[in-house]
């Protein structure tokens, strides 16, 4: 019997080759866009689970409360966190701090900037990252001590046995010493966020360890193990109570100082926690931050792609249940009961949806380098065979078939063969199943068209919006810092090319500071050290005062600049001439002596902030600007390589196109963009599956009456729009439900930036001729094949 039912199932899906092929493609398309979900969502929540000790692994945090900025979630910690919690805090078993930093490293002539993680002698102790040779517990005790992964090995020596040798590194005075390799340690898992190249021993100084007020300075990650019985509450109440003991006369001087800072709250962050966290962020040294909400979002599309297939098999059976209705009816006749033919219809859902799994696992190999260039990640099919998956798999694979299979069983089963046999069957009634899967359908693929727009123009805006400033041509060279004094025979031996257009400097990376305003009133801002040229080359107006010049002496010594948003903070309506107060810095006081119009100096998903700018003499510069003229390019990069060297003889001669570095911030949205857009083109080609199964559906019942009205005159467009105005309605009905869906999301979203665009009718608009035009070609193929079919074939009587 079953085999009887499997060769009936074979042969009627080989004779129905567009519809099968349609129903396992339309199916394998759910189920691989559920497998790669899986596999991201599986990737997402098993971040730094293989650590042995996972579960007694902490990272210190605080929660800052009582300022003018609101609560402030800080993960970094300094130098006393550490020991003076495991000092005091019964329940810290060992403690490890970690500081990421750059070293050049030197291999013969060849000089290169490396990553580096400066980390306690304890790391081995805590974390489960195997040496491949060396002794983990002795590995970091040494100061010239430094451990490599098998990777870096490979490189520097050829060979992964690298123990004992010798690299030379830059150390703090600037000169290349020699670093022995005490450990070869194996190539960190990707799903790890600690990825380390490099580990050297931290060696803060007694004096750094003995200082309180060391107690406020936050720089590193500190991680505690604490022991298998440990109470977490309790260890951290005995933190809090050793930070307000110990740090009691250090707050009050820093707060005479600076200000009020405010309570701090520590607590400790489970590892596990770390990766998904919103607050407590994996980062300063630490990688692959990410957000649950993406999981969340994924796997809601991945479920919806999915059901929208089961509704399409759902769809297409039905569709053609008409051509089987005589097979049924002679079944029944024969002694087939009901539960004989739902197993027959089950067991073609079941052929149909292992032929969609086979297919689905081929759909993922070749599209897994897609995936993972867009979810950056580095994803491997074989992470599908994990022995929990497979049993998912297993259960996904019988609810699809149960599910695509099981209503339309139900159906076919039920005919009345005495009706079928004698012709008088037909497919009455309403079919409020189908419209409302149809209906569903389209008010998903129209979410989705809707929000891919939005997302396209947001991200074109980002990108295309004006910084205030000239990014073109741009070229940035990270250096160690060089004096003033140093700087104009730099700036001059560039120039000498004619392919340079001009130079400034600026200091290296983001410094931020406080200083007094109008008396008493704290400003926080980012503190800019620059040259004369800097503002001239980068185009940045200086709307009210002067810009710094050499013709002032002083602008060196006691003037600045500040932009609209520090006059606006200050409330200053004449802000020229006002004094701007250091007080931690015995007479450092400066006068404004211009407003430097505002400028997007981050990415414009930042609201622009609060910036000042000196001339300081002290303060060195680390960052040179290079203005190429157009078409120059190659002449010029030869050029500046040979002047850094000359200036910069031991540092690696590194440079980057500030446009291009300012289209990198936006690469998550670029991302998500491409993400939604195939996720909605997804949706809307099998939506259109479903509804061109509902199309063949309609035409079928309604064979006589097509061929009634051409007998009586009825042209072919008049079938055509006959048959297709009710599936148009229902699309209508989806666009009415997925607009306001979509209106409020898209704005929920928008929220989030603080320089976005407005969501405007024309984008519905868009999304709603889209969805309509798709809708009305996949219904007119068949409607137009029934218009034009022979009436007196119609109406002939079988």
């Amino acid at each position: 019997m079953f085999k009887n039912y499997f060769k009936t199932a074979f042969r009627n899906l080989l004779r129905n080759k567009i519809y099968s092929i349609i129903n396992i493609l339309g199916l394998s398309m759910g189920l691989a866009c559920g497998m790669l979900i899986i596999l991201y969502v599986k990737d997402e929540v098993s971040y730094d689970r293989f650590h042995d000790r996972l579960d007694n692994i902490y990272r210190v945090s605080s929660l800052q409360t009582g300022t003018d900025r609101g609560d402030s979630y800080n993960a970094y910690s300094g130098y006393l966190q550490g020991p003076r919690f495991a000092a005091s805090v019964s329940g810290i078993k060992a403690f490890v701090r970690i500081q990421s930093d750059m070293k050049d490293v030197k291999k013969g002539v060849d000089i290169k900037a490396m990553p580096i993680h400066q980390v306690d002698s304890s790391f081995f102790s805590v974390f489960s990252f195997p040496l491949l040779s060396g002794n983990p517990k002795t590995a970091l005790m040494a100061p010239d001590a430094v451990v490599i992964t098998e990777d870096v090995a490979k490189e520097q020596f050829g060979t992964v046995d690298a123990l004992g040798k010798i690299m030379m590194m830059k150390s703090g005075d600037d000169e290349f010493k020699p670093y022995t390799v005490t450990g070869v340690a194996k190539k960190t898992p990707e799903n790890s966020s600690l990825k380390f190249s490099i580990l050297m021993p931290i060696r803060p100084t007694a004096a750094e360890e003995a200082n309180d007020d060391n107690w406020f300075n936050f720089f590193l990650n500190t991680f505690v193990l604490l022991e298998p019985d440990a109470d977490r509450t309790q260890v951290e109440t005995q933190m809090q109570e050793v930070y307000t003991t110990s740090s009691a006369e250090a707050k009050v001087r820093q707060e005479k100082q600076y200000g009020p800072f405010g309570k701090t709250v520590y607590n400790l962050q489970p590892l596990a926690e770390m990766h998904l966290s919103t607050h407590y962020r994996a980062d300063n040294g630490l990688t692959d931050a990410s957000n649950p909400v993406f999981s969340y979002i994924l796997s809601g599309i991945a479920a919806f792609v999915l059901l929208i297939a089961c509704i399409n098999f759902i769809n297409l059976t039905i569709a053609r249940s008409l051509k089987r209705a005589k097979e049924i009816g002679i079944r029944k006749v024969v002694g087939g009961d009901r539960r004989q033919l739902m197993m027959q219809f089950m067991g073609e859902s079941f052929i149909l949806s292992t032929a969609a799994f086979i297919l689905a696992f081929i759909l993922v190999q070749l599209v897994l380098p897609v995936f993972n260039e867009l979810s950056n990640k580095a994803l491997a099919i074989r992470y599908l065979f994990d022995s929990g998956l497979v049993g998912g798999y297993l259960l996904l694979y019988i609810l699809t078939g149960f599910l695509a299979g099981f209503y339309p069983s139900l159906v076919l089963s039920g005919y009345d063969p005495v009706k079928v046999l004698y012709n008088r069957f037909s497919l009455s009634g309403k079919n409020y199943l189908q419209k409302g899967l149809v209906i569903l359908q389209f008010t998903l693929a129209s979410f989705l068209i809707i929000s891919t727009i939005t997302i396209y123009y947001q991200f074109r805006y980002l990108t295309t919006r004006q910084l205030g400033y000239d990014d073109s041509e741009l070229i940035v060279l990270q250096h160690n810092g060089i004096s003033h004094q140093r700087t104009d025979a730099f700036r001059a031996d560039l120039m000498s090319n004619a392919a340079i257009a001009d130079v400034t400097f600026k200091n290296q990376g983001q410094w931020m500071t406080t200083a007094k305003v109008n008396g008493e009133q704290m400003v926080n801002f980012v503190y800019e050290t620059v040259d004369e040229h800097y503002l001239p080359l980068l185009k940045i107006p200086v709307v009210k005062g002067r810009n710094f010049s050499r013709a002032f002496p002083s602008d060196s010594t006691h003037a600045v600049l500040v932009n609209e948003a520090f006059v606006k903070e200050a409330g200053w309506k004449d802000p020229i001439g006002q004094e701007v107060n250091f007080w931690y810095n015995a007479g450092e006081k400066y006068t404004v002596v211009g407003v430097v119009k505002d400028y997007h100096y981050g990415p414009v998903t930042r609201k622009i902030g609060i910036q000042l700018f000196t001339m300081k003499n002290s303060n060195n510069f680390g960052k040179t600007l290079v203005k190429i003229k157009p078409g120059r390019e190659t002449t010029a990069l030869q050029h500046i390589a040979a002047i850094y060297k000359k200036y910069f003889p031991l540092s690696p001669y590194e440079y980057t196109f500030m446009n291009e570095a300012n289209r990198k911030n936006y690469e998550s949205e670029a991302k998500w963009k491409q993400i939604i857009l195939f996720s909605a083109v997804l949706t809307i080609f099998i939506s259109c599956i479903g509804l061109f199964g509902l199309s063949v559906l309609s035409a079928e019942k309604r064979t006589k009456e097509i061929g009634i009205r051409k007998v009586l005159g009825a042209s072919v467009t008049t079938v055509v729009r006959l048959l297709s105005t009710d599936f148009l309605k229902l699309v209508v009905i989806s666009l009415v439900l997925a607009i306001p869906l979509a209106w409020m999301a898209g704005n929920k979203w928008l929220e989030s930036y603080p320089y976005r665009i407005a969501i405007s009718w024309w984008m519905f608009a868009i999304a709603a001729l889209s969805v309509v035009a798709i809708a009305l070609l996949t219904v007119s193929f068949y409607a137009v094949k029934a218009a034009v079919a022979d009436p007196v074939k119609s109406l002939k009587i079988d």
